[in-house]
């Protein structure tokens, strides 16, 4: 095979390690998960706000195809009406379905349901949520 036509994976956006996560806490500030984590890649205002970190992996078969996604993991860090730390979560597939690599379980969508529809949605077969449509 020649070497320029060689499969690639391309990891891309927040690659995390456990001690990574580890670090952030309940009742931690919002400044004090930046400075472990760095900035989200988006958040949202609801309640007392969550922060998201985006990652994924594609795969591209050969250097003139396109990419195609094949993993993607968001780390949600829920805070509460006070601006601390309430709940971490760690996204991603399992099974076709969202599932929280912390909890082990997979999660009862509340106030974050949307963008979870949105983050995953065009990930392999799609996930499992309601309202998102194969």
């Amino acid at each position: 095979m020649l070497p320029g036509c060689a499969g690639n994976v391309i990891k891309q956006g927040h690659q995390f390690q456990e001690e990574d996560l580890n670090q952030v806490r309940v009742g931690m500030g919002k400044d004090e998960v930046v400075l472990a984590l760095g900035t989200p890649d988006t958040q949202s205002a609801i309640a007392g706000g969550t922060y998201y970190y985006v990652s994924q992996t594609a795969q591209q078969p050969m250097a003139f195809m396109k990419p195609e996604v094949i993993d993607r993991h968001v780390v949600a860090v829920y805070f509460d009406k006070k601006d601390k730390v309430e709940q971490i979560a760690n996204y991603g597939l399992k099974d076709g379905k969202v599932f929280d690599f912390i909890r082990r379980e997979t999660p009862v969508y509340t106030r974050d349901q949307g963008m979870l529809k949105e983050i995953f949605r065009n990930i392999g077969m799609g996930p499992a949520i309601p309202g998102v449509q194969k």
